[in-house]
């Protein structure tokens, strides 16, 4: 039984609202701002990404849930950036989730850019390349998952390029 009245917790709901909403902004803010070492336009990208990779790397899609080639992939080698390739996990790192997307427990080191995510009324931890800044996926933490970090680095499959052993 809540011992806040209506209006308290309506006032905490639009706090927390706005708060979402500040922080979405203040993401867009910094990411305006902060060029990866690789930078090309978008017409540069259209050019050399397909329609689908474009809509992932570049405008923070995601593919559909099993829908992906890496998805169930068990070959040895390294997964690349499918935008610039650079080396980003191997897959002695892989492992099966069962969440529909590759998954994996660890990255090349330096591989990765990491940043919070607040989109769609959430806080996630969004994983992009290093190199050219393309959105990968995201990473969450703490799921129990068998695997020496216990983080489950959750990839679209089309973000990536695999290269054999």
């Amino acid at each position: 039984v809540s011992t806040q009245s209506t209006g308290e917790q309506s006032k905490l709901t639009r706090c927390r609202i706005l708060l979402c909403i500040l922080a979405n902004i203040y993401s867009l803010f910094l990411f305006s701002f902060a060029k990866p070492p690789m930078s090309l336009s978008d017409e540069e990208w259209r050019v050399k990404l397909t329609p689908q990779q474009f809509r992932v790397l570049r405008q923070k899609g995601t593919e559909s849930p099993g829908t992906g080639e890496y998805n169930k992939h068990k070959e040895k080698g390294v997964y690349l950036c499918a935008g610039c390739e650079t080396p980003l996990y191997t897959s002695e790192t892989k492992f099966d989730s069962g969440c529909g997307w590759p998954a994996f427990f660890d990255a090349i080191p330096g591989a990765l850019k990491i940043e919070e995510d607040f989109s769609f009324g959430m806080v996630r931890t969004e994983i992009m390349c290093a190199k050219c800044g393309g959105h990968l996926g995201h990473v969450f933490k703490g799921e129990g998952y068998p695997t020496p970090t216990d983080e489950r680095h959750c990839v679209n499959s089309i973000s990536l390029k695999f290269q054999p052993k």
